[in-house]
């Protein structure tokens, strides 16, 4: 029998409650439900969360405010030296970042041609938009464009065809530490596949080159490789041959990274169950087809948590260029502290640096999560 709402007022009202099917939704109680019953659980869930999250709150408010007073309230932020700075301030001394922040930008890229470094980092984002969202217009022919970018890039950085050539020896800074990490995060990820595919080839000569270079890479250093880039590899190229450093440095860092990637990659396909294997052969798929339809697909998705922690680290690792003396932002800025009206500036340096590479890092880690979230990962 249908009610009708008059209907269900007097039933209501007669019968002092509701008839069963009549009764409305509630929300539930806050006791189960919502900002409380999560600080509950997971602050305040037991003895050990509880000890925890007080210790924590002491913490917080026992550092925070000294840390606020010093980078913001008792800071200077301009001054032509430190005498300044003190004169005015005693907490921090960011007019030391602003009076070198072009240098911790460009290295000593010439000041008049800096431009193309502005638009090469504007096309940059350009390209990495299409690889990035799936859902960018016209994606497929923004690609292209995605991978002819580094030609790009190399043709406005480098100079060449009417543009005023600079010497890679003038990159530093920002810069440098945005090109090693981006060429590396860019061709370390195929390479890193093929690596991965041919350690479990059946072919013998193709498995054995593979684990070989895998093993190799994973049991070196990245500093004893950039090492090998300065200065062992002249002597393997012909006489004569000017073969420059940055190049070395980008074939050395790619590899280096390529070699993780590989073993990141091989583990998301062992995971992968053999009735995926089985369906694939049973549709008639050639080995290609069935890696880039169904296996490498669903491999790459349950990778992604270990490729974004390799693309980190090799990112992190880019400062590591300043013990075969190129200068990135962290090398700009303690030869920046040899100014005798900067000295002792050093917490600044780090800090600043610090602050760059957190940013960078958490905004890789944040997109690396929105992708588990949309791909559905491990579901």
């Amino acid at each position: 029998m249908v009610l009708s709402e008059t209907e269900k007022t007097l039933t209501v009202t007669e019968a002092g409650g509701y008839l069963p099917g009549t009764h409305p939704d509630l929300p539930p109680p806050s006791s189960v439900h919502g900002p409380i019953h999560w600080v509950k659980v997971n602050l305040f869930g037991s003895i050990t969360n509880t000890v925890l999250t007080l210790l924590t709150l002491y913490l917080v408010f026992s550092i925070v405010p000294m840390l606020v007073d010093w980078m913001f309230v008792d800071a200077a932020f301009e001054g032509e030296s430190r005498k300044d700075c003190r004169a005015v301030a005693h907490g921090a001394c960011w007019a030391f970042i602003g009076n070198r922040l072009p240098l911790f930008i460009y290295g000593f890229y010439p000041e008049a041609e800096r431009w193309r470094v502005d638009l090469s980092f504007v096309l940059m984002i350009l390209a990495l938009v299409p690889m990035l969202y799936e859902g960018t217009p016209q994606r497929g022919k923004a690609l292209i464009y995605s991978c002819l970018f580094p030609l790009i890039a190399a043709f406005f950085l480098v100079g060449g065809i009417g543009l005023e050539r600079v010497p890679t020896d003038q990159f530093g800074g920002l810069m440098l530490n945005v090109i090693i990490g981006v060429t590396g995060i860019v061709f370390s990820l195929p390479i890193g596949i093929v690596l991965a595919l041919g350690r479990q080839s059946h072919l013998p000569i193709v498995r054995i080159l593979c684990i070989s270079f895998i093993e190799f890479i994973r049991g070196v250093p990245l500093i004893t490789l950039f090492f090998v880039a300065a200065v062992m590899l002249s002597y393997f190229v012909p006489p004569g041959t000017n073969f420059d450093l940055l190049v070395r440095i980008l074939i050395m860092g790619t590899l280096f990274a390529s070699g993780y990637m590989a073993e990141v990659i091989r583990g998301g396909l062992q995971a992968i169950p053999s009735g995926q294997y089985e369906a694939a052969d049973a549709m008639g798929l050639t080995y290609w087809q069935s890696m880039r339809k169904v296996i490498l697909p669903q491999a790459l998705k349950i990778s992604i948590p270990g490729i974004v922690n390799t693309f980190i680290g090799l990112y992190k690792d880019t400062t590591l260029v300043i013990v075969i003396g190129r200068l990135d932002i962290l090398g700009i800025g303690n030869s920046s502290l040899a100014d005798s009206k900067w000295q002792g500036l050093s917490t600044e340096v780090y800090v600043f640096v610090a602050i760059f590479f957190f940013i960078s890092c958490f905004s890789m880690s944040r997109y690396s999560l929105w992708l588990e979230k949309k791909l559905h990962t491990g579901h």
